[in-house]
């Protein structure tokens, strides 16, 4: 499994500064294609730029993807989605020509030193209940006091590239907007387009779709099986407190087998530690990337999701979905990271803290999920303006609202025009 921590991250983004400088000179002297759009996202061909790749293209947008490898490429190609690659010449040729870039993790996600002038759309991947960006000293972690005060100018400077970041609702965008450096007008409350899958359709359809989606990940029938979804969230590069040891295991497969349930394990892509049983059961199988890109659209077939600190969790709400909160870790993660306001507010006032608390609540909730349900409503409620599965139709129209009056979008383009 891939490990990250942001030490490291920002290391390298420090010595990269000198590309940084090329490429703004190339935007400086290239001038952007008004009708060119290009897609990135760092898990791959998925996530709210997938949607609004679909959306765009509907409405005629000439449209391309940038990858990262060759199975992203194949994903593209299944799609029919042009597609180049991110870090060749043509990537950087695709990312400083195109008017409009789409991305959901960062300006990583297409070619980083191509996209000064471009008008940036930020769909971002989930509602945070942890501290991110600027809101979090992790973000720019350093060994010394001035190092960190640069790595800040750095990312506000980066950040207010961006034109466009659509949010969940008000209550949402305030966090988007301290965590981002951005002003309110640049955050329009659209709903996020990554969750409209929850919320088109009939429920049972929705269930269906999903739970044959999870056949075909772990390449089993599930019937009625129920299922249990446990995706734990990412600790910074430090080692997931909630591991289970060999006896935590043996537990685990033992409540499954009497609950009649499969729990579905979706370690974080970028975490530190093994959730593989050292002994197989049919009760446990694993979901991780390699195998879903993008759990949200399969949530609707899911019975309980397990979570800490997770975005799934204000993704479940929408189904709605029981959630179970599992924070082994709470006081120490919250002094490290930080959360938007109490966890509490979100979890209750007595989260699960061990592997056998979350197995003494898990039968009650597969046998009366009435509790849960209510409390993820109340979530829902709070967090989500839109639920009718147009959220993508509303940030693709801001998108073409914005181009429209602004256009040309890039200042070399507006003073050839006022040369006219």
């Amino acid at each position: 499994m891939a490990s990250f921590s942001f030490g490291a991250g920002n290391a390298r983004k420090l010595r990269r500064i000198p590309l940084y400088l090329a490429g703004r000179l190339l935007t400086a002297l290239v001038p952007r294609t008004r009708d060119r759009w290009v897609f990135g996202c760092a898990v791959g061909v998925t996530d709210g730029a997938l949607v609004l790749w679909h959306e765009a293209r509907a409405h005629g947008e000439r449209a391309t993807w940038l990858v990262a490898d060759a199975a992203q490429a194949r994903e593209a190609e299944r799609l029919g989605i042009p597609w180049v690659e991110k870090d060749s010449l043509r990537g950087l040729w695709a990312t400083a020509r195109a008017r409009v870039i789409v991305v959901t993790h960062g300006f990583g996600d297409v070619q980083r030193y191509a996209v000064t002038g471009a008008f940036i759309v930020q769909l971002w991947h989930g509602i945070p209940l942890k501290r991110i960006g600027l809101d979090s000293a992790e973000t720019t972690r350093a060994r010394s006091r001035l190092t960190r005060r640069l790595l800040a100018v750095l990312y506000r400077r980066t950040t207010r590239q961006i034109s466009l970041l659509p949010a969940a609702s008000h209550l949402v965008r305030g966090r988007l907007e301290t965590a981002f450096a951005l002003p309110d007008a640049r955050l329009p409350v659209t709903g996020e387009p990554r969750v409209d899958v929850l919320s088109r359709g009939a429920a049972e359809e929705r269930r269906r779709a999903a739970r044959s989606a999870l056949e075909a990940a772990i390449d089993r029938p599930l019937g009625d099986t129920p299922l249990v979804l446990y995706a734990p969230t990412w600790r910074d590069g430090e080692r997931d407190a909630a591991v289970p040891d060999a006896g935590e295991w043996d537990a685990i497969a033992a409540a499954l087998d009497r609950f009649g349930a499969l729990l579905l394990v979706r370690a974080h892509p970028l975490g530190v530690g093994d959730y593989t049983p050292p002994v197989p059961s049919d009760r446990i199988a694993a979901l991780g990337g390699d195998r879903v890109a993008d759990v949200t659209p399969l949530l609707s077939g899911i019975d309980v999701l397990i979570t800490d600190y997770s975005s799934l969790a204000f993704d479940a709400a929408l189904v709605p979905l029981p959630v179970l909160f599992f924070a082994p870790d709470l006081e120490e993660y919250a002094a490290r990271r930080g959360l938007y306001g109490t966890y509490a507010d979100v979890a209750g006032a007595d989260p699960a803290r061990s592997w056998s608390d979350v197995l003494g609540r898990l039968g009650g909730i597969l046998d009366d999920p009435t509790e849960a349900l209510d409390a993820s409503r109340r979530r829902s409620a709070a967090v989500h303006a839109h639920r009718d599965g147009r959220n993508t139709e509303r940030v693709y129209r801001e998108i073409r609202r914005r181009l429209d009056r602004d256009a040309p979008t890039d200042t070399r383009d507006r003073e050839r025009r006022a040369a006219r």
